[in-house]
């Protein structure tokens, strides 16, 4: 749907059903994101909040809470940019099928972004303590921005064609920075506007950053889609909101012309503030850290403003409908990229950038009677230097021949199928001192860690249990051993008390263990857990636990394992070690408090009376 505002965007999402208002005034500390977490777990509509506490604007969250609702929104346009996405990736199929693809040059056309005589944005102007306020999580350091779309220009080729649009959070208050003088900006500097702030340093010039919060929802989506090699994201706005991208500059600023709010200022060289925490993706808060300084210039608003913001937290989360959204739009873009993989998937649960599944095809010297790994580890290899894939910290890959229907997104099947046909001695290769995701606390240092590839190839040489092995007794401070699914078992552990201690207490479970390898031979992982009753009562929660409170290289363990040329394997189990460490970042946890405020709305005749 072609909308020139995120105004007509609520209007039409009202008028079909898809968003309900809130009339009863809210608290911008912590309660609005308790009722968007609560009207997001019900599947509950968009939320237009009427009445915030202390602030003239309204709000709205939840517009791209369930991917029906997003495709409602991009109705008018998602399949003509999933052609364009496709023809770019593959040009020859528009000559091959030149009458089925005759709207892409118009799709096209509507790509280009426009400059606008007049902006309507200007005329109204604000203070950043004016906006709403809104904080999600008690330990947040402030309220922040977390639908924001960054804006930055290349210091050496301006203009809109070499822009960068980003989706990074934006801290707009608390911690020490000046009141209405002074925001965070949360990036690492391999990110596009790193690049455009490394090359403004080198000049000791001040990178100009524009702030746009609102406008059209395409242009929400655009700053968060992972796009082909020169497609850029203010061209992917235009197409997918069939309306043009609309913008004027203002004091050498660029101002989108759609947006509902836009803050500019200057991120001077050298100067960082503590930004943080924020109760994070992962499910975890992220801790204070220097990030960039942004120095505001000026915070304009459109007549009638509408700030959309989301929350972040322990997944499924609202972005979890962006990734969904993203994987139908790109289909097989990152497969085309990557020689012999047929599909990847940053799982969800995990977190997303923790775990990695892949399907790739095993061709390389096919007269060998050893089926082993080859292939699919220059495979694996190449996903981990690709984009954002790098951040993961696990990648579990398959063979497609093995299964040609296995599912990267059955998760629980296709870690069975792994488990089945792994060779423990062979298949688990680490990558040790190296790079993780800034936002994951689980390695020895900010964005430092490990990374683990599994790589599985060949028919199943093992049978799984689920029955729970039939142990006299484990050793002291190890007990309630829990079936997770088929081929896993988690065994409950006292507290965590630091790796050399627990390096004693595991070698006393592992030689416990290598005793009784018959009650072992349907189980090739172990888990180490706070609470295996948690751990083993969801495959969400086992996925959560085990991949973001891990690093390999730290907390894999083995039952019988060896070193065989710097090669490490193990003959009998692999154990992870998933319990809470004291350099684990603090779990989010809702408010008590907050909550009992939220259940006055779902009272008879309250705004979400039958909804939560």
């Amino acid at each position: 749907m072609g909308y020139r505002s995120l105004q007509e965007c609520v209007e039409d999402l009202e008028k079909h059903g898809h968003l309900i208002r809130i009339k009863e005034e809210v608290d911008p500390y912590l309660e609005m994101a308790a009722i968007h977490l609560r009207v997001f777990e019900k599947g509950g509509p968009a939320i237009l909040f009427e009445n915030i506490k202390g602030c003239e604007f309204s709000a709205v969250s939840n517009l791209f809470g369930s991917v029906e609702r997003s495709k409602f929104m991009f109705r008018d346009t998602i399949k003509k940019v999933e052609k364009l996405i496709e023809i770019k990736g593959d040009p020859m199929s528009a000559l091959k099928q030149p009458l089925k693809n005759i709207s892409v040059p118009f799709t096209a056309l509507t790509a280009l972004p426009k400059r606008s005589h007049r902006n309507p944005i200007l005329a109204n102007e604000t203070t950043v303590s004016k906006l709403p306020q809104i904080q999600c999580w008690p330990m947040d350091g402030g309220p922040f921005v977390t639908l924001p779309i960054v804006y930055s220009e290349d210091i050496d080729k301006p203009g809109v064609m070499n822009s960068n649009l980003g989706m990074y959070r934006i801290q707009l208050g608390g911690n020490d920075y000046e009141k209405d003088q002074e925001i965070g900006l949360h990036y690492q500097l391999h990110r596009g506007i790193g690049v455009h702030q490394t090359k403004a340093n080198s000049k000791g010039q001040p990178l100009k950053v524009s702030i746009f919060v609102g406008g059209p929802p395409s242009h929400t989506f655009s700053a968060v889609m992972p796009l082909p090699e020169g497609i850029s994201e203010l061209t992917f706005a235009g197409a997918l909101g069939g309306r043009r991208f609309r913008y004027t500059y203002e004091d050498g600023y660029a101002i989108s012309s759609d947006a509902d709010f836009v803050i500019t200022g200057d991120v001077y060289p050298g100067e960082n503030k503590a930004e943080g925490p924020f109760g994070d993706h992962l499910g975890y808060y992220s801790l204070k850290h220097d990030f960039p300084l942004m120095k505001v210039h000026k915070v304009y608003h459109k007549k009638g403003a509408i700030w959309p913001f989301t929350v972040v937290g322990r997944p499924p989360q609202e972005d979890t409908s962006f990734g969904a959204l993203i994987h139908d739009m790109t289909g097989a873009a990152i497969p085309q990229e990557i020689p012999g993989l047929h599909a990847v998937h940053a799982v969800d649960a995990a977190g997303v950038h923790p775990l990695l599944f892949a399907i790739g095809s095993e061709r390389y010297t096919p007269y060998l009677s050893e089926k082993r790994p080859q292939e699919l580890l220059t495979i694996a290899n190449h996903i981990l230097g690709t984009g954002q894939l790098s951040l993961a910290k696990y990648l579990f890959i398959a063979n497609k021949a093995d299964n040609p229907s296995l599912d990267i997104h059955m998760e629980k099947d296709f870690l069975i199928h792994i488990l089945e046909r792994i060779d423990l001695s062979r298949d688990l290769h680490f990558q040790t001192q190296t790079s993780i995701d800034t936002l994951d606390y689980s390695g020895d240092g900010l964005n430092t860690g490990s990374k683990l590839i599994v790589a599985a190839v060949g028919d199943k040489i093992r049978n799984l249990s689920s029955q729970i092995p039939n142990f006299v007794s484990l050793p002291n401070g190890f007990s309630n051993p829990k079936v997770v699914i088929p081929g896993v078992l988690a065994i409950e552990a006292v507290e965590f008390e630091g790796y050399d201690k627990e390096a004693n207490r595991i070698k006393e479970l592992t030689d416990f263990l290598s005793l009784n390898t018959d009650c072992l031979k349907g189980f090739p992982m172990i888990l180490i857990s706070d609470n295996t009753n948690f751990v083993s009562d969801s495959m969400n929660n086992f996925l959560w636990e085990a991949f973001t409170r891990s690093n390999p290289s730290h907390d894999i363990y083995g039952v019988d394992e060896f070193i065989l040329h710097k090669h490490w394997g193990v003959k009998t189990a692999f154990i992870l070690d998933t319990r809470m460490k004291p350099h684990n970042a603090p779990v989010l946890l809702k408010d008590p408090e907050v909550e009992r405020k939220v259940d006055r709305l779902a009272e008879k005749g309250a705004s979400l009376y039958g909804i939560i």
